[in-house]
């Protein structure tokens, strides 16, 4: 495994360029190391210059590559040249400490913790980072680093869900010991990381994980909500772990989708990640609203209004781990409408009419809810959902897809027929949450196709006030 490492960053043309260019000491290290071990490509590269500072042998590579030089981080010195490809990079910092060794120690992971000297090929690897990669388990440097950064807590199960590796026993008991500290690090850092793990493949295993060592509480207190809705004759699973389920099938149906589809939801739309990470989280969200909306009448269970109920609750969760606004309507906006695209196609006669109108509704969304309802579907197996329902479920829904993505090749925007003013003028009101809910209903009166011409629309409000 050593010698294809060597032979990788030997044929590396980027780092060739750096080695014939200058005499320094250099290392590759952490997640490009990591990643060249596990036999996958990386365009960034982190390297450790030993013997000048960091931000002058930054400015040096930015001049070697006619590359952007970018302060990453002037306290810490870390800084990276962005290429003229746009795609690869080169991360530069000193070491922290006065060795290489040092730095390593200081690191999360066993598996970040590696460094190949670029020029003579040597591997420095003082904690068993590649026994740990060719056993897929991950493991702490020293459990105090915790102590100095806690968001590293987090970041164990960020690289769970990303490779699906297995935990070391000692990580889970340090975990455990320490997991109090979590809410220490900034709200934005604890944000990153969070996305982070959504956008892993493993996603649905690292939450569970994370709820045998309490941290999951920790960030997300509603799970002990979601904890006390037992199982019913809908869904075999309780609600939380129904949650974590879900999260899994949208990752099935991703991987089982057309090119069409993933292309859609691997779009960055907002907060600098997929469309894919936000939906799985939205599906672990999904039915926050159940718990305060829970009635049992005649011994069935019953949740009424809990889309719209989580979709409210949804919005001050986001809010508070500093979500952007455009985060949170996509969230908040899945949760509200989850159960929206079953019921479109559970009506007694199916229409184009019908579809259209859930494709003008939802709009850009549409692919997205209709996948999270698919996932909630195949997630929800009580004694009463025989395989034919589900399977007649997961059909129709395939029909509104393919609905959709036909419609989206030829479909216009709606007319704006009256604006917030002309409707403040035609009803003598001013500026309020009234007129908000106006401009919507009306807007949904134009998706369902009630109104159509600008006269249609002047008698439409009229009748709201």
């Amino acid at each position: 495994m050593n010698s294809k490492i060597i032979e990788k960053i030997k044929s590396d043309e980027i780092l060739s360029k750096i080695t014939d260019k200058f005499e320094n000491e250099i290392y590759l290290v952490g997640g490009t190391v990591r990643d060249y071990y596990m036999g996958l490509d990386s365009t960034d590269r982190d390297i450790i210059v030993m013997d000048e500072e960091a931000r002058e042998f930054a400015l040096k590579l930015a001049e070697l590559f006619e590359a952007s030089f970018v302060p990453l981080d002037e306290e810490n010195k870390i800084y990276r040249i962005v290429l003229a490809d746009k795609i690869n990079c080169i991360d530069v910092t000193n070491p922290v400490g006065d060795s290489i060794e040092k730095d390593l120690m200081r690191r999360d992971l066993t598996i970040n913790a590696i460094a190949v000297n670029i020029r003579t090929g040597e591997i420095i690897d003082i904690s068993g980072g590649v026994t740990d990669i060719r056993n897929k388990c991950i493991n702490y440097v020293n459990e105090l680093n915790f102590v100095d950064d806690p968001l590293r807590l987090l970041r164990v199960y960020r690289f769970q869900a990303l490779y699906g590796f297995s935990l070391a026993p000692e990580t889970i008991n340090a975990v455990c010991k320490y997991s109090d500290l979590i809410h220490k690090p900034a709200v934005e850092r604890i944000n990153y990381e969070i996305l982070k793990l959504f956008s892993g493949e493993y996603a649905h295993i690292a939450l569970e994980n994370m709820n045998k060592t309490w941290i999951l509480e920790e960030i997300f207190p509603f799970v002990k909500e979601l904890k006390q809705v037992p199982p019913n004759s809908h869904h075999h699973l309780d609600l939380f772990h129904h949650s974590i389920e879900t999260v899994k099938q949208v990752q099935n149906l991703y991987s089982e989708a057309s090119d069409e589809v993933k292309e859609h939801l691997n779009r960055v739309d907002f907060g600098g990640f997929s469309r894919l990470a936000h939906l799985k989280l939205a599906a672990f969200m999904h039915d926050i609203g159940k718990f305060s909306t829970w009635t049992i009448e005649e011994g069935k269970h019953r949740f009424i209004k809990h889309d719209d109920v989580g979709a409210k609750m949804s919005v001050k969760i986001l809010k508070d781990l500093h979500c952007s606004n455009k985060q949170i309507d996509y969230i908040s906006s899945m949760i509200k409408y989850h159960i929206y695209p079953s019921h479109v196609m559970t009506s007694p006669q199916i229409t184009e009419k019908i579809m259209m109108r859930y494709v003008r509704k939802m709009d850009k969304n549409s692919i997205d809810a209709i996948i999270l309802a698919q996932a909630d579907r195949l997630s929800a197996r009580g004694p009463e959902i025989t395989d034919e329902i589900v399977e007649r479920n997961i059909t129709s829904l395939n029909m509104l897809l393919r609905f959709y993505l036909e419609a989206r090749e030829t479909l216009k925007p709606l007319p704006k027929l009256l604006s917030g003013n002309d409707v403040m003028d035609i009803l003598n009101i001013k500026p309020s949450r009234k007129l908000g809910e106006i401009m919507e209903a009306l807007h949904e009166a134009q998706v369902s196709g009630d109104v159509i011409t600008r006269e249609h629309a002047v008698e439409f409000v009229k009748k709201l006030v």
